[in-house]
């Protein structure tokens, strides 16, 4: 969808198109400028995590290869690359406090109308009770920690709250390609009364008081969503630009291909909004907190 038009809500069949289908790529949205400064200031903040110069808040080894996880204990959040190559960070998480563009691309009034009507009232982000607005370097190479993601759906990190429905948006840096990997979505499926996996792929055990379901609908899925990374009948290419912005919804399957191309890049930076019960969230926090 070209939203190059002063609002992007008046984009002929923009709803109607993210209802049907649970996704919308918003182009034109954001200057190449933006887009530069978001690259520039998300690069630094990147070598800062890596450095150590900035708290270990911004930094996260939750997804590391275990091979690298030793390193990581020393350094924080960091990858460590085989001998002769230059360590990096994957992600690097409440980026807007680091980076100024993406606070106000994060707030951007178009932006944040959209999510509004896509979502149908108030909408609210994790903030200090997340991870915030994440940078995410997801460059293939058996050097990293993070290359392709399985199948799955965004409400299944948190299946037992009611902060449902939700929206993630992401500003895309790097075009996506087969050669730097791209995202695979089933359009369609945030209809889908989708239950959450029997177990995690990741090993972290599913809450015993987990929703039965979740999507926008109450029939359930043609096929079992698959834990790895198999075809998926319906399931599509989704590639972007530089600079646009996807906005999909929580409830869309969708998964991460891995490049084919071990020397590009594939950056971008990424965060949900919610329009459910802000309160269920903020208590689960505070309680894992305290633990």
């Amino acid at each position: 969808m070209d939203a190059t038009q002063p609002d992007p809500l008046d984009v002929p069949g923009l709803l109607d198109f993210y209802r049907r289908y649970g996704f919308v790529v918003l182009r034109g949205l954001l200057p190449a400028a933006t887009v530069d400064q978001i690259e520039a200031e998300c690069t630094r903040a990147q070598r800062a995590v890596l450095e150590g110069t900035v708290p270990q808040r911004y930094g996260s080894t939750q997804y590391l290869d275990a091979r690298f996880a030793d390193a990581a204990a020393t350094v924080p959040a960091a990858e460590v690359e085989p001998a002769g190559s230059e360590p990096y960070v994957n992600y690097v998480e409440h980026v807007e406090e680091l980076s100024p563009a993406v606070r106000t691309v994060a707030s951007h009034p178009l932006l944040v109308t959209a999510l509004r009507r896509l979502l149908g009232g108030e909408i609210w982000t994790l903030g200090d009770a997340g991870s915030g607005v994440i940078y995410q370097d997801a460059r293939p190479g058996r050097e990293s920690g993070y290359t392709r993601i399985g199948w799955h759906s965004d409400w299944q990190a948190m299946p037992s709250l009611d902060v449902w429905p939700g929206a993630a948006f992401t500003i895309h840096v790097d075009e996506t390609s087969p050669a730097n990997g791209f995202l695979r979505v089933v359009p369609g499926s945030h209809r889908w009364a989708t239950p959450p996996p029997y177990r995690n792929i990741n090993n972290a055990p599913v809450p015993v008081d987990a929703r039965p379901a979740g999507g926008h609908t109450d029939t359930p899925p043609p096929f079992p969503m698959p834990l790895g990374f198999e075809k998926v009948p319906g399931e599509i290419a989704l590639y972007a630009d530089r600079g646009d912005v996807l906005l999909h919804d929580a409830y869309l399957w969708h998964a991460a291909a891995r490049a084919t191309d071990d020397t590009t890049l594939r950056r971008h930076v990424r965060a949900g909004y919610y329009a459910g019960d802000r309160a269920s969230y903020r208590e689960q926090f505070v309680k894992n907190a305290a633990r």
